[in-house]
C-alpha cells in the first residue's frame, strides 16, 4: 500500500469516528461538516481506485 492510499484510508477512518462522535453528542453542525468531508474523501478514493469498504470495515 502506498503512502497516498494509507493516508486516505486513515483520514476516512478518522472522519468516520469524528462523525459518529458528533452525532452522538447532538452536534448537528459538526455532523454536517464531517459528513461533507467523508463524502469528499470517498469521492477522492473512487477517483483513484482506492477500495474503501474492505479497508475501513
Amino acid at each position: 500500500m502506498d503512502a497516498f492510499t494509507a493516508g486516505l484510508l486513515h483520514r476516512i477512518k478518522t472522519t468516520q469516528s469524528d462523525l459518529t462522535r458528533a452525532r452522538e453528542t447532538g452536534d448537528d453542525f459538526l455532523a454536517e461538516v464531517e459528513q461533507a468531508e467523508l463524502d469528499d474523501l470517498h469521492r477522492l478514493a473512487a477517483e483513484h481506485g482506492v477500495e474503501v469498504r474492505a479497508a475501513c470495515a
